[in-house]
C-alpha cells in the first residue's frame, strides 16, 4: 500500500499541477482539502476523473467522495477495496 500512497501523491501533485508540492510534504493523513493541501471542488472533479481513468472506479455519489478524498490513506484504502484492475 506505500507504492499507492506514493504513487496517489505523484498523481495529485501532477494532475492539479501542484508545482510548489512535493511528495515529501504530503503526509498520508494531512486532509486534502481545507488546511491540509489546501484542494478545492475543482480539484475535486479532478480526482474522481483519475478515479475512473486510472483506477477504472466510478464515484457516483458527491458525498462518497467526500469521504475517499479526506485523505491519502483513504484514498488508497477505498483504491486497494474497490479497485476492479
Amino acid at each position: 500500500m506505500v507504492a499507492l500512497k506514493d504513487e496517489l501523491k505523484n498523481k495529485i501533485i501532477e494532475q492539479l499541477n501542484l508545482e510548489d508540492v512535493s511528495v515529501d510534504e504530503i503526509a498520508d493523513n494531512d486532509p486534502l482539502f481545507g488546511e491540509g493541501l489546501g484542494l478545492d471542488s475543482i480539484d475535486a472533479l479532478e480526482l474522481i476523473v483519475m478515479l475512473d481513468k486510472d483506477y477504472g472506479i466510478k464515484l457516483s455519489d458527491p458525498k462518497e467522495g467526500k469521504k475517499i478524498f479526506e485523505s491519502i490513506e483513504t484514498m488508497a484504502t477505498y483504491i486497494t477495496e474497490n479497485s476492479p484492475k
